[in-house]
């Protein structure tokens, strides 16, 4: 069974993770249409506008993270196990990319420091 204070950092990782793939599906897919995705179903309440695609990179980086069998869960990049699959495992670093220069670019430190720490 998962600890308390491990729940809480799988509910801000997957936060964090929402947001950098928010940034992404913003500015690269703005003319897509969106529909909500409910961050309710992994224990925040949240709700954002993503396209299918990004819809779907979320719910499975969302699961995976959840379904981590290590305890404590260590960053992906840090991570012995590589749990995703190629093609979503290029797509995430896309994303991670793309938003962080944008999160520097407006001087979001905040989020940044959550992923080298």
């Amino acid at each position: 069974m998962k600890s308390k204070k491990h729940s809480e950092k799988i509910d801000r990782d997957i936060q964090t993770l929402a947001e950098l793939v928010k940034i992404y599906c913003d500015n690269k897919h703005f003319p897509k249409e969106k529909k909500n995705w409910n961050l309710t179903k992994f224990r925040e309440i949240k709700t954002l506008k993503l396209c299918k695609e990004c819809s779907e990179l979320l719910d499975y980086s969302a699961k995976r993270t959840i379904l981590c069998p290590l305890d404590p869960k260590p960053s992906c990049k840090k991570c012995r196990i590589h749990c995703y699959s190629d093609r979503y495992r290029a797509k995430i670093r896309e994303v991670m990319k793309f938003s962080g220069i944008y999160l520097i670019k407006h001087g979001r430190f905040d989020l940044i420091f959550h992923y080298i720490f």
